[in-house]
């Protein structure tokens, strides 16, 4: 069987590429070994325009804006139902410093579209713990990630475009004409792997991080049930009547996927610092993310083998990038466009050749 292109993996990299690809009427084959553990599938799905305590805009917010929200409009409207929950971020500042660093930088006009209100005191909304105030963010919101790629994985199984299986690096050969993996033959195969890209023997130089990420789950006392999102050191994520997501936490010393008693404790505690609701935890998952050295993506051709590309390293930023960079690769794939340089795997050519030498001169 011939396809058009071949993606490795369905993430939220993998499964936002491989939907504009077919889009766009391409013949595409999914790769995926299901795991209940994906990053993409632990991650509460958040778009945040603005993030850190700097209260940095979202490198090229501007840009990815819109994307995304064409985007999962197209999706909301492809399957029928809602994907991504617009609400605002209500961001808390933790000290009357925070609340003056806010106050110094908001007056640029880069702000505009973002910034809802600025509070200075507290919104004295029950159980909320905001004595310095905050910013109301617009223009966020979170993808329910989970059921998007439920949703894109029925899809390409009824098309018959799905293997369920985990690939085997040692089974692709690459061909004048592509590639040829097993009994599929195609142009083009895509790596969106995530973390275990490090294992990926073409692209294993890339400068991935993996860093380890854990959620909460819980249930409040009282129902409670905000119009917004919390954001104050983590994220607190209302998901149903009185049900919230927490997180995350970094941790790049074990990336593992086991949840942790340090992790649950880490997140009970600055959930404690939002509100003073009542709660008890009812899952705790943890996933790995690809994170980057200079926290951009990696997208582009593979320096030696044109057949061969990658879509990946958004760390807890894919919601918000993936689906501009998938049109961007899809473009450059197919001879209509480029991959922005700030986020072409060229820029890290030279730990390609360092790769290659050691590579060469280590040879049993």
């Amino acid at each position: 069987m011939k396809y058009d292109f071949i993606v490795v993996g369905h993430g939220l990299a993998g499964a936002i590429l491989s939907y504009t690809l077919r889009q766009q009427g391409q013949r595409v084959l999914v790769i995926d070994e299901p795991r209940a553990s994906g990053a993409s599938r632990v991650a509460a799905g958040l778009l945040n325009p603005i993030a850190g305590k700097r209260f940095a805009k979202s490198w090229l917010a501007d840009t990815f804006i819109p994307a995304a929200d064409a985007l999962y409009d197209e999706l909301e409207a492809h399957f029928g139902r809602q994907l991504f929950v617009h609400k605002p971020i209500y961001k808390i500042f933790s000290s009357i410093e925070e609340q003056n660093t806010w106050m110094a930088k908001s007056a640029g006009q880069e702000w505009n579209d973002y910034i809802q209100a600025t509070y200075t005191q507290s919104l004295n909304q029950p159980t909320v713990q905001d004595p310095f105030g905050g910013i109301m963010i617009g223009r966020g919101g979170y993808l329910q990630v989970a059921q998007m790629l439920d949703l894109l994985t029925a899809e390409l199984l009824e098309q018959g475009l799905l293997l369920p299986e985990r690939f085997e690096a040692d089974a692709l050969q690459l061909t004048e004409q592509g590639v040829r993996y097993k009994e599929v033959a195609a142009s083009q195969l895509v790596f969106c792997e995530g973390f275990q890209v490090i294992n990926n023997p073409y692209f294993k130089w890339l400068p991935i991080q993996p860093t380890k990420g854990e959620v909460l789950e819980v249930q409040t006392q009282d129902n409670f049930n905000p119009e917004c999102i919390y954001n104050k050191a983590v994220y607190v994520v209302p998901v149903e009547e009185g049900r919230f997501k927490i997180g995350a936490t970094y941790d790049w010393r074990h990336p593992n996927e086991q949840p942790s008693e340090q992790g649950e404790q880490e997140l009970k505690e600055r959930f404690r610092q939002i509100t003073s609701q009542g709660f008890h935890v009812v899952n705790h998952w943890a996933g790995i993310r690809p994170a980057v050295r200079d926290r951009r993506p990696l997208v582009g051709r593979h320096p030696q083998h044109p057949q061969l590309s990658v879509f990946n390293g958004m760390g807890s930023k894919g919601v918000l990038m993936a689906p501009f960079l998938a049109k961007q690769l899809a473009a450059a794939l197919t001879g209509h466009g480029e991959v922005m340089p700030d986020v072409h795997v060229s820029r890290y050519i030279s730990l390609y050749y360092d790769y290659i030498h050691y590579h060469n001169n280590h040879q049993p």
